[in-house]
């Protein structure tokens, strides 16, 4: 069968324009993929933790089940209480206390108490336990730790040796896995549970429940007590609800929706811009062609479609590629997200990958039929005539000024075309500002999640912290182990004389200051916060004010934003909280960037908590090094100096900050060629408008370089102009995304997160615009000076 006339005029037009063609597909496909990945991570971050808790069969409830009181028939029966939808278990459980020797640490370094549980496989109707790493345990001896395991790092192979326990037995790490509601800190057999309990510790099993209704906290505890009526008095002994590790995952990936949502509208934004550009210049260079084919008896119809289906055909092979790229960029990013967070496996949804690309061949499709109903309406001598070149008389006067500037001709030439074709100046112009203003923004807020990571990590101001006796769960900051823990325990005394001697003998040390914290109540909050009182200047460790000042004196105290907001305090304000049983007032002088305990907590100086608890003593040193000392070197070194009873630690970074940066990088890269390659689209069409010029040009003598400069010139000027317009854009975008990403995680941010700038730093992204626009420009500028005289000519 011969395909139709509109058929061969499509296939036709892709050969004769291929540089068209391939523009349009490129911009199609950047577009396509941006918006694929912006989409596909808002949605994710939206409740990525529902999603995971899903497909992984969540449990929403893990009970403690006493042995010796309920038996597996009992506890069986429970599967089919009114409520209940899905049971697994019983799994017999033990909490162990251990120690593991690490490479380049003197001495074992001590575990926090673990909860292993007995399960021969990892899958079952509630509670799908996924492996990262290594595989499910198949012989005695043998472990599976799970990545949210407080402590020290462990790895395949490694040797956790149970303590407490007649023999001292070993269990050799053989995977790495994530149960989406922390169910356990690892997993062994069945029949290891029972040499690993302690002489005397009574039979306890895990049963997880998954139920009809569980969205509130009422109604998981109206579950609980259901399961515990059904078994004997007593057999329940506890009960862990999946509630609060929903709200930690989503109140950590928050923060990711408000700069997601502003890269996204920049993208959309430049990318209709710029497909409506270079569709419409398509068209309008086809006016020719298109004149000529009604000339040959093309109806009306058949011209609109012949246009529309050679631009759409374009449009759907980069629409197809582009959500191709989109989810293939997209699942480094996802999956580092549900690594950090443990929601499980993250991918971009379905109906986002068929949206996308219909949405995008929409657009395209209307961008193309607007001006080919309108080349349809012209007669064929109108439509040859039309669109050739710009009207009469645009142009002049820039060109008459710039003449008569010092510089050479092909420069003034290039920097007055614009000038020609104002509206297709005007759409290059916003896109590039679109692109330079998004590598501004992406640069200021880079540097601040910097500056947020080692606030919340305390890892710059202090990046070693000595623990006594305290093991890893001094602070909710992520820490590497450094040194030594388990063993003989010294006496108060040497507790505290051990640290200060060592700190004071190591060339490494800079600062350090002492540190406690005690548990006290506040009127009207239902849970105690940590208070910490510092002994000495702790100026320095890192809490960055964001109003008020630092404490001075006994009862003045800095607290989070959060604390603020649900308390409905103010810096100035006096509250009175209850320590140790005694009553101390405190006024709130400060307001401190701090996320530990969901910003409920509270700074002092040493003597406040002193007056209300006597013999205070400190739990921590905070240290901060000289300048170039190895954070590593330096705790290995302490460590094997204070020997046992005292845990050395590295404060680190949050992994989730390294993958908001991945996140900006490739965001930002993405619409940096969207503006790169609508500038070489602008560049493309005033080559066609202005072919014939060029050849007069080159007839008169101007050599290929000089062709390429003045070509780069034409969006010069218009690069170094959305440059300048788009340092204050990018700027101004900063300063109103982070305060929101701010508070969606529930604080405010101190003003030295948002004053990121510098003036060298302002001066280049200053040149950004015209980076994107020269870059753009070189390679049809390239075109331009290949291109020979008497083809320049003939093209007329």
């Amino acid at each position: 069968m011969r395909p139709g006339p509109v058929v061969r005029a499509v296939r036709g037009g892709l050969s004769r324009r291929r540089v068209q063609t391939v523009v349009i597909g490129l911009v199609v496909l950047i577009f396509t993929a941006a918006c694929t990945l912006a989409l596909g991570l808002l949605v994710d971050s939206s409740a990525p933790f529902d999603h995971a808790f899903a497909a992984q069969r969540g449990a929403h409830l893990a009970t403690a089940v006493d042995l010796a009181k309920a038996t597996p028939a009992q506890i069986a029966a429970t599967a089919h209480l009114p409520g209940v939808t899905a049971m697994s278990g019983p799994y017999a459980e033990v909490v162990i206390s251990g120690q593991v020797s690490l490479p380049g640490i003197p001495g074992p370094v001590r575990l926090p108490l673990v909860t292993l549980a007995g399960r021969a496989r990892p899958g079952g109707p509630v509670d799908d336990i996924t492996l990262d790493s290594g595989r499910w345990v198949r012989n005695p001896g043998e472990v599976v730790i799970s990545r949210d395991l407080d402590g020290p790092t462990l790895k395949l192979g490694q040797q956790v040796t149970v303590t407490g326990v007649p023999g001292a037995p070993r269990l050799t790490v053989v995977g790495i896995a994530k149960s989406i509601t922390d169910s356990a800190g690892g997993w062994v057999m069945p029949a290891e549970i029972a040499a690993l309990a302690a002489h005397g510790t009574p039979p306890l099993a895990q049963v997880l429940y998954r139920f009809a209704t569980a969205g509130t906290t009422t109604q998981v505890s109206a579950d609980l007590a259901e399961v515990g009526a059904a078994l004997p008095a007593g057999a329940v002994t506890g009960g862990q609800s999946y509630l609060p590790i929903r709200l930690q995952a989503s109140e950590s990936l928050a923060p990711i929706v408000p700069f997601v949502v502003a890269f996204g509208i920049i993208g959309l934004v430049m990318s209709v811009l710029i497909v409506s550009n270079v569709v419409s210049g398509a068209v309008v260079a086809g006016y020719r062609r298109i004149g000529i084919l009604k000339s040959i008896g093309f109806t009306p119809a058949q011209v609109v479609a012949a246009y529309v289906g050679q631009v759409v055909f374009s449009a759907v092979i980069g629409c197809l590629a582009g959500v191709a790229l989109g989810n293939l960029l997209s699942a480094p990013l996802l999956s580092k997200t549900a690594n950090v967070y443990g929601v499980g496996v993250l991918t971009v949804p379905t109906w986002v990958s068929v949206l996308v690309p219909a949405a995008v061949c929409v657009l395209v499709g209307i961008a193309a039929l607007l001006p080919a109903l309108r080349a349809g309406r012209l007669s064929a001598i109108q439509a040859i005539a039309t669109g050739r070149a710009p009207r009469s008389g645009r142009g002049y006067a820039a060109h008459r000024l710039l003449g008569r500037l010092r510089l050479p001709r092909p420069v003034t030439i290039g920097l007055a075309t614009p000038f020609a074709r104002p509206a297709r100046t005007a759409v290059t112009l916003v896109a590039i500002v679109c692109g330079a203003g998004t590598v501004t923004f992406a640069v200021g807020l880079s540097t601040s999640l910097s500056m947020v990571a080692a606030a919340v990590s305390h890892s710059a101001s202090e990046p070693v912290q000595i623990a006594l006796s305290g093991g890893f769960e001094h602070k909710a900051r992520p820490a590497a182990p450094a040194g030594p823990g388990a063993g003989q325990q010294p006496s108060p005394a040497a507790q505290q004389r051990a640290p200060q001697a060592a700190l004071r003998a190591e060339p490494g040390t800079l600062r350090y200051v002492a540190e406690a914290v005690q548990q006290a109540n506040v009127p009207g909050l239902a849970h105690q916060i940590p208070v910490h009182a510092f002994r000495g200047n702790a100026t320095w460790t890192g809490y960055d004010l964001i109003s008020g000042r630092w404490y001075r004196g006994p009862g003045e105290v800095e607290v989070p934003t959060y604390f603020l907001t649900v308390t409905g305090k103010a810096v100035g304000d006096t509250v009175t909280i209850t320590v140790g049983g005694a009553q101390v007032p405190v006024r709130i002088v400060g307001e401190v960037f701090d996320t530990e305990n969901r910003g409920l907590a509270m700074l002092t100086g040493w003597p406040t908590l002193a007056r209300a608890v006597p013999g205070l003593a400190p739990q921590w040193y905070d240290v901060a090094l000289r300048p170039g000392t190895n954070a590593q070197a330096y705790a290995n070194a302490i460590g094997g100096k204070l020997g046992p009873g005292f845990d050395v630690s590295l404060n680190a970074n949050d992994p989730f900050f390294l993958t908001l940066v991945g996140m900006i990088g490739i965001l930002t890269l993405m619409l940096a060629l969207v503006a790169g390659l609508g500038v070489l689209n602008t560049v493309v069409l005033s080559t066609r408008d202005r072919v014939h010029d060029i050849g007069v040009f080159k007839a008169l003598g101007m050599t290929p370089r000089q062709i390429i400069v003045m070509v780069v010139c034409w969006v010069a000027g218009t690069g170094l102009a959305a440059g300048l317009l788009a340092v204050p854009a990018g700027i101004a975008l900063h300063r109103y995304v982070l305060p929101v990403m701010a508070q969606s995680a529930g604080t405010n941010v101190p003003a030295s997160f948002l004053h990121v700038y510098r003036l060298d730093e302002l001066a280049l992204l200053g040149l950004s615009g015209l980076v994107i626009a020269v870059l753009g420009a070189l390679l049809p500028a390239g075109w331009a000076a290949k291109i020979s005289t008497a083809s320049a000519l003939r093209a007329e």
